[in-house]
């Protein structure tokens, strides 16, 4: 799978219209499951993962006019991580007046951390966000192929299996299979690049 590229200011530009609902579809198709995983991996139990995240999610709502790209509070990515981030720790100082365990052992050294773009949860974050937005593209654009091709892209793409063996199990020449991958490949990118 090729790197799916920076987050473009053109989606941001739309989220920054409330009404613009089908760019806030995108982007919580996209976001949600990344922030929410991100919680998660600070030990949170699911429940309060899920409310930390619409925490997250409603913080950036209220806020997004106010980003600017290339501004001093840096990337998107770097943004959406300090917010993740401060209100993971808002809702550890909740918890701690009411102590409950969190199973989490780290929490000192990711307060301390920065958001550096170098850093493990940067890299996390790069790689939990080029996965949803290549699942959310995958959604957009299933059904505008019929199943053989589709099956031909997955299975050789994201399965990683051979295209001979691909095009034994679906009855077509090997030639059909790297066709059918590449019109699938095709297409997601012409949909990733439509929010990027």
């Amino acid at each position: 799978m090729t790197p799916v590229p920076e987050t473009q200011a053109s989606l941001l530009l739309k989220l920054r219209d409330p009404r613009d609902q089908a760019a806030w579809a995108v982007f919580l198709q996209i976001y949600q499951p990344l922030i929410m995983r991100l919680v998660r991996r600070r030990g949170l139990q699911e429940a309060d993962a899920r409310e930390v995240t619409q925490e997250v999610l409603i913080a950036i709502a209220g806020a997004i006019d106010r980003w600017e790209p290339g501004s001093a509070r840096g990337s998107f990515r770097g943004w959406i991580y300090t917010i993740t981030r401060n209100l993971v720790v808002n809702f550890l100082i909740r918890q701690s007046r009411h102590p409950q365990a969190t199973g989490h052992s780290d929490l000192k050294r990711w307060l301390d951390e920065l958001p550096d773009p170098a850093s493990e949860e940067s890299a996390l974050f790069d790689r939990e966000e080029e996965r949803q937005t290549f699942l959310w593209a995958a959604s957009e654009i299933r059904h505008e192929f019929h199943e053989p091709t589709w099956q031909a892209f997955w299975r050789t793409a994201v399965d990683g299996i051979d295209a001979a063996k691909v095009a034994d199990e679906l009855g077509v020449n090997v030639g059909m299979v790297y066709v059918s991958r590449s019109r699938v490949m095709k297409r997601l990118r012409e949909c990733v690049q439509s929010v990027r």
